[in-house]
């Protein structure tokens, strides 16, 4: 059974062209700076003498940013290209990393995030695209699932020498905390100009015939469009109520076990990669899920089967219990995620694929800019214990009705995917 899924994904992966390698080989880079920034970005700020509510602001300003410019990133990339807007998008979001890691006030801190949630607007919104304009259908299952796992181990190696960096630092060289989080940051911003490196040599030939200024209008897009329109905003609806639900948990992840369990940088960064770890091996399942029950009930599945444990997380006040109520619910939620992508990318034509991946990371990106104040502030308001509980739990009930809400919308709406 092993040997055979291995020999599944060895012969899965000899079929890529080189453009899908060079892409993932990139996309590495850049999850591993934002592995390190993720991890410890939130300690800086308190670092800085800030209170989590200006924790809370950074995260609604970046996705703010990102959700403001996703649409406009993803109507530039069907236009443009998707080299063109990624390459412009890596160089700008390395820039603000910069910044951001040796800015102290509050101003630069605030702008800093802004900036990195435009330019990661135009990384994000393209690459799904070029990857399923590089693949067959047939392939695409098992190539999102393969960039999201890639994605999931990059951030491994990214949470795992950001939260020993700055512990070391401080240990062998005598650090501030301050000064070994911000060198440490910035280490995380050379790995993100890196990823430039390949992109620069990926050959891209657009598929999209050549038109007249008058054909590409918006008008013109959305009266000749209109089946892929309405499929792009069935999938915006469950996206924005799985984005609230996630808004509220999963920027604050890193305090939650610092805030309840004490635990130590080192301990969180390897605490959230074995998340990733994890959550990269249900990514790899995944496929194999969909086989057997098709890809809405295989979405269906893992959102559903993650809740207990996101509930476990919630209420329990023991270490070990919470690190694994972690592990399970953030590999089973996040599984279905390149299933959903591989679903709305052969629901849409390819003059759509920017704008769909566009307006759906849109959503989610809008949740988490509006329940990321709101989180904070009920746990600054009910304490460590009370606090993280109430939020966790409203990201239960928001995760069932967006799950509930995805199958009966789409259980009859996608045709299977044939042999």
């Amino acid at each position: 059974m092993l040997i055979r899924f291995l020999r599944d994904w060895k012969h899965q992966f000899k079929q890529y062209n080189l453009n899908v390698r060079l892409f993932l080989l990139s996309s590495i880079l850049v999850h591993i700076g934002m592995g390190i920034f993720m991890i410890i970005y939130n300690y800086y700020i308190r670092e800085l003498g800030y209170d989590d509510q200006m924790n809370g602001s950074v995260i609604a300003m970046q996705s703010m940013a990102t959700a403001l410019l996703l649409l406009p990133a993803g109507i530039l990339s069907d236009r443009k290209g998707r080299k063109k807007v990624i390459l412009i998008g890596l160089l700008l979001a390395a820039v603000s990393l910069f910044l951001r890691a040796s800015g102290t006030s509050e101003w630069l801190l605030l702008s800093g995030a802004f900036m990195t949630g435009m330019f990661m607007a135009m990384i994000q919104v393209s690459a799904i695209p070029l990857l399923a304009e590089n693949s067959t259908e047939k392939q695409r299952v098992h190539l999102f699932s393969l960039n999201f796992a890639v994605i999931m181990f990059a951030n491994v190696f990214g949470n795992l020498i950001g939260g020993a960096f700055s512990d070391l630092f401080q240990i062998l060289f005598g650090m501030t905390a301050l000064w070994s989080i911000r060198a440490t940051l910035l280490i995380g911003a050379v790995f993100f100009f890196a990823a430039l490196i390949p992109v620069l040599k990926i050959r891209e030939e657009r598929k999209l015939e050549s038109k007249t200024v008058q054909d590409r209008s918006f008008k013109k897009l959305f009266r000749t469009n209109k089946d892929g329109l309405k499929i792009i905003l069935l999938f915006a609806g469950a996206q924005i109520l799985i984005g609230f639900g996630s808004g509220l948990v999963i920027p604050y992840l890193n305090l939650y076990f610092v805030d309840r369990f004490e635990a130590s940088h080192t301990m969180v960064g390897l605490i959230l990669s074995s998340g990733q770890a994890m959550t990269a091996v249900a990514l790899m399942i995944g496929p194999v899920v969909v086989k057997r029950i098709g890809e809405v009930k295989a979405v269906v599945f893992f959102q559903l089967a993650s809740i207990p444990f996101l509930l476990l997380t919630a209420f329990t006040e023991i270490l070990w219990l919470a690190v694994f109520g972690f592990l399970f619910r953030q590999a089973l939620m996040n599984a279905g995620n390149p299933i959903q992508m591989s679903l709305m990318m052969r629901s849409v034509n390819d003059n759509m694929k920017g704008l769909a991946n566009s307006v759906g990371q849109a959503v989610f990106q809008l949740g988490w800019a509006v329940m990321g104040p709101v989180s904070t502030t009920i746990v600054v308001v009910y304490g460590s214990y009370s606090g993280y509980a109430i939020v966790f739990s409203i990201t239960a009930v928001l995760y069932v009705i967006g799950t509930l809400y995805f199958y009966f919308v789409f259980r009859n709406r996608i045709k299977p995917l044939e042999d």
